[in-house]
């Protein structure tokens, strides 16, 4: 996936703003080393005004304008007539992304490059340097300083995922920007959306099993009662618990750290981590903090048999299996019902067919949660009479 063909070298990319001198000095090199030139502008009514200033900006140059309205003919005349070299500069459309080879094309320039998606600018770049000759990309757009964050991390990334290979690279953070829907979004617990295929496969089992044990339950009923006691306890919650890119920069290497998040057995081999993480990194900002803590409530919450807790604006719910061979353990529900005693406002157990759950409000914090669960989970010394 990151092995490149033989031969090949990375093409240069540089994010500018629009500057006919620049535009002139690019086009005019590449002529001059008898290469050709991909200009990208992805409004069709405006093609011919471009080609006339790249004109003017580059008189001796064979301009051609293209899109995907002409008719099949005059399109395949068009792009046999710029692979036999007939043409210069080539001013079109996004039509070039869809597999087009011209390996004398070495020079690609994208106007309104904040305007694409990453991966249609990654397909484009993708067009020049297909041969051994150096290859140069240009991205031009307004200041970054007055883009949409989202665009302003498209164009980035693409500057700096140059290296041969990088798709992976881009693939991912695109991924970041975009986010990846409801099942991997930022809709689920606050790390779920930079982690990988191993983390999407056990979200999808778990929404399996739970649509089992819902929508569909009368067509399982004879696989229930052992699955749902012995799965990993989901956190869903609106916290930000996720290692920042100031913090660590590289997205594989943060996919890498969430991972062994994931596989941690318990406490001391998270203190042990979180040791080795300040070794590395630094001091851990409090996204991460947060997100080291928040792995107690998952073990807390699978010690006591819990199979969901969400946290969402200040309401914890701990769920527990939606199974009849199921019964919540007596020192968890002992120690609930003696906070529901003494807080009956904010302490609540609710039953939903046979799901129990129970609802804590105000719960502010990772620490705050933690100990909450942690006096539920501890039994309490028999007292002698």
């Amino acid at each position: 996936m990151t092995t490149p063909p033989p031969n090949r070298q990375p093409v240069d990319t540089y994010l500018i703003g629009f500057n006919e001198e620049r535009l002139r000095d690019a086009i005019s090199y590449e002529i001059s080393r008898s290469g050709q030139v991909y200009v990208i502008n992805n409004r069709i009514q405006n093609l011919s005004e471009v080609a006339g200033m790249l004109q003017r900006l580059v008189p001796d140059a064979r301009i051609a304008t293209g899109h995907g309205q002409m008719n099949g003919h005059e399109m395949e005349e068009l792009i046999v007539g710029f692979m036999e070299q007939k043409f210069d500069v080539l001013v079109s459309t996004t039509i070039v992304e869809n597999g087009l080879d011209v390996p004398n094309a070495n020079t690609i320039v994208i106007l309104d490059a904040h305007m694409f998606g990453l991966s249609d600018l990654h397909q484009m770049r993708g067009r020049v340097g297909r041969s051994n000759r150096k290859a140069f990309c240009y991205l031009v757009s307004p200041p970054l300083g007055g883009l949409p964050e989202e665009a302003r991390k498209r164009l980035q990334a693409l500057e700096q995922f140059s290296d041969l290979g990088s798709g992976f690279k881009i693939a991912l953070r695109d991924l970041e920007i975009r986010g990846a829907g409801d099942l991997l979004g930022a809709e689920q617990s606050g790390f779920i959306n930079d982690l990988g295929f191993e983390t999407y496969q056990k979200l999808l089992a778990e929404a399996v099993e739970e649509l089992k044990q819902s929508e569909f339950k009368d067509l399982y009923e004879d696989q229930r009662g052992g699955w749902s006691q012995t799965r990993e306890c989901q956190l869903d919650t609106d916290w930000e618990l996720l290692l920042p890119d100031s913090y660590v920069n590289s997205v594989e290497e943060r996919l890498r750290i969430y991972r062994e998040l994931d596989a941690l057995p318990g406490p001391e081999a998270l203190d042990a981590y979180r040791l080795g993480l300040v070794d590395r990194f630094g001091a851990l900002p409090a996204a991460a903090e947060n997100l080291l803590r928040s792995l107690h409530i998952r073990w807390l919450g699978q010690s006591m048999g819990m199979e969901k807790i969400r946290i969402k604006m200040g309401k914890l719910m701990a769920y527990f299996p939606d199974d009849a061979d199921f019964s919540i353990p007596e020192h968890v529900l002992g120690q609930f019902l003696r906070d529901l005693q003494r807080n009956p406002q904010r302490f609540q157990m609710k039953q939903k067919d046979q799901r129990s759950y129970l609802v804590v409000d105000a719960v502010r914090s990772v620490d705050e949660a933690i100990g909450f669960l942690t006096s539920w989970s501890e039994p309490q010394p028999a007292t002698s009479n």
